[in-house]
């Protein structure tokens, strides 16, 4: 599904390089983690991906589907299915949630060829994705995020992903600034949207939310590398023991 090979990167305006070599295939199906210390290039990675300026991609290739991803400009990358949730949601002021969900379904809809939603559809659709999500009603008439709590702003990212349905979900330390009762909300909504046909990669720091989003492999990333890939027991090693012996031991 997603296959990266050899990435490097660096950053545009400082020349330094960030990502060394990223080698990284998420099949359909499954969840992968990235854990890394501070620096490692676990979110410039999800950057990259997502098209983001100011880095500068120096060798490899990232394929989505068999498509080039470099090849795509950021609307294209998310109309072919990929999906990133931020770790820091923005605010719209003005945009009110339910307008911006509709816009953003048949922008995605229409680049694909396909008949746009109905209000009378989109409304019925988003209404059962919010009351399977735990959404309350409100918060579709709101602004985008304005005076959301962090738990808010990370839930409706979770109903904006189950909206525009995509192949390739990346979490981008989602649980960051979220409380216990938060961050098992969002995880409970990751969970309704695995299927077989969508994978997910996600970077965190802590064990705590792969305490709820089960990984089926784990990967620890350093110095612009993943140094190490084993399954959901070595998030726990990092947990108990840090990273300075794990990485120590690949060195």
């Amino acid at each position: 599904m997603l296959t990266i090979n050899n990435l490097h990167v660096k950053l545009e305006e400082e020349d330094k390089p960030i990502l060394k070599g990223v080698n990284l295939t998420v099949e359909a199906g499954k969840v992968h983690a990235i854990m890394g210390p501070n620096g490692s290039g676990k979110s410039t990675l999800s950057y990259v991906l997502s098209g983001k300026d100011g880095y500068e991609v120096t060798d490899g290739t990232v394929n989505l589907n068999g498509q080039d991803v470099f090849g795509m400009e950021p609307e294209e990358r998310s109309s072919a299915g990929m999906f990133l949730a931020f770790q820091y949601p923005v605010e719209i002021p003005g945009v009110g949630n339910m307008t911006f969900l509709r816009t953003a379904v048949n922008a995605q809809r229409k680049s694909r060829g396909e008949e746009e939603m109905s209000a009378a559809e989109f409304l019925k659709i988003v209404r059962l994705r919010a009351k399977e999500l735990k959404i309350d009603a409100d918060m579709l008439k709101r602004p985008v995020n304005v005076g959301f709590s962090g738990g808010e702003k990370k839930r409706n990212e979770i109903l904006q992903m189950a909206m525009l349905e995509p192949k390739i979900c990346i979490l981008d330390e989602t649980d960051s600034g979220l409380d216990v009762d938060a961050m098992k909300l969002v995880a409970d909504g990751v969970n309704s949207l695995r299927n077989s046909n969508r994978g997910f990669l996600v970077i965190t720091h802590y064990q705590r939310l792969l305490d709820h989003i089960k990984p089926d492999y784990v990967h620890i990333m350093a110095d612009g590398q993943i140094v190490k890939t084993g399954g959901p027991d070595l998030a726990l090693e990092v947990e108990n023991n840090g990273y300075k012996d794990l990485l120590a031991g690949v060195a």
